[in-house]
C-alpha cells in the first residue's frame, strides 16, 4: 500500500486540511494515521512554547545524548563514518527494503515537520511582537460644546502602549476659530486640580499623558479658547468638555 507524503502530513499536523482522498486513506491506513497523530502532538507542544519567553539553553549532556543516539543508529555505526559526512550505502537486500524504505520516510518527515513548525513559530513571534506593540484604547470621551461655541462637537481618546505610555488624541469640529489658541486639559471631576496638555493646532491632536496624571482622578477632557497674553492658566472660555468613560 503506498502511504502520504511525508511533507504532506507535516502540513496537515501545522493545520492544512486533509482532501476527501487523504481522509479515506487515513481511515484505512493504520501506519499513516499514527504518524499524523505523532505529528499533530509534536506541534501542540511546540505552540505552547510560544508564549514562554526565551527558553533556556540546554546543557551540554543533552547535545552529547543527540549525538550518542544518532551515531548509535546501525547503518551509521557499522560505516564508522563520522556524524555528518555523507554515507553512499551499498544496494540493500529486498528483506530489508521495508525498514530502510521506513527509516527515509521518518527522515523525511521530521524535516519536513521541522520546517514547518520553524515557519509556525516564526509566525507567531512576529504577531505576537506586533501584537504587544500596537496600542490599545483604554477610555474614550464625547466632548459637549459650552453655551459660548453651541456648533462645537469633539471626541477623546485615551490609549496605552505595551510600555505603559499613555497618548490622548482629541478631534474638534464645527466651531468659529477666533484670536489666540486652543490648549487641551485634564480636570479633576469636581474641577479643583487641572493639567494642561498642550496646545491644539488645527482639528486634531496626539498628546503624552504624564506618567504621574492618574486618569481615573483627571477624568475630565477640555479644550479652551486661549489668549496669547503669556498667563498659563485656564481662561475659563472652554469650547468642549467630557468625561472619559473607561473601556
Amino acid at each position: 500500500m503506498s502511504h502520504l507524503d511525508p511533507e504532506r502530513l507535516a502540513l496537515v499536523a501545522v493545520g492544512e486540511a486533509l482532501t476527501d482522498a487523504e481522509q479515506q486513506h487515513l481511515a484505512t491506513c493504520d501506519a499513516c494515521s499514527l504518524e499524523l497523530a505523532e505529528l499533530e502532538h509534536t506541534v501542540a507542544v511546540g505552540r505552547s512554547t510560544v508564549t514562554l519567553g526565551d527558553l533556556e539553553t540546554p546543557p551540554e549532556r543533552v547535545w552529547d545524548r543527540i549525538l550518542d543516539e544518532v551515531r548509535s543508529e546501525p547503518e551509521l555505526a557499522a560505516s564508522g563514518i563520522p556524524v555528518g559526512v555523507p554515507v553512499v550505502s551499498p544496494p540493500a537486500v529486498a528483506e530489508n527494503q521495508p525498514d530502510q524504505r521506513r527509516t527515509r520516510r521518518r527522515g523525511r518527515m521530521l524535516f519536513a515537520l521541522a520546517a514547518s513548525i520553524a515557519a509556525v513559530l516564526a509566525i507567531a513571534g512576529v504577531w505576537t511582537f506586533v501584537r504587544t506593540q500596537q496600542p490599545v484604547e483604554i477610555a474614550s470621551a464625547t466632548l459637549d460644546a459650552f453655551p459660548d461655541h453651541p456648533d462645537a462637537v469633539g471626541t477623546a481618546e485615551v490609549t496605552e502602549l505595551s510600555d505603559g505610555e499613555r497618548t490622548l488624541t482629541v478631534s474638534i469640529d464645527d466651531f468659529d476659530e477666533s484670536d489666540g489658541f486652543r490648549e487641551v486639559w485634564l480636570i479633576t471631576a469636581d474641577a479643583s486640580d487641572l493639567v494642561s496638555l498642550g496646545e491644539l493646532d488645527g482639528k486634531k491632536g496626539t498628546f503624552v499623558v504624564p506618567a504621574d496624571v492618574d486618569l481615573r482622578d483627571f477624568v475630565l477632557v477640555d479644550v479652551s479658547q486661549e489668549p496669547r497674553d503669556g498667563n498659563p492658566a485656564h481662561s475659563g472660555d472652554s469650547i468642549v468638555r467630557g468625561q472619559l468613560e473607561f473601556s
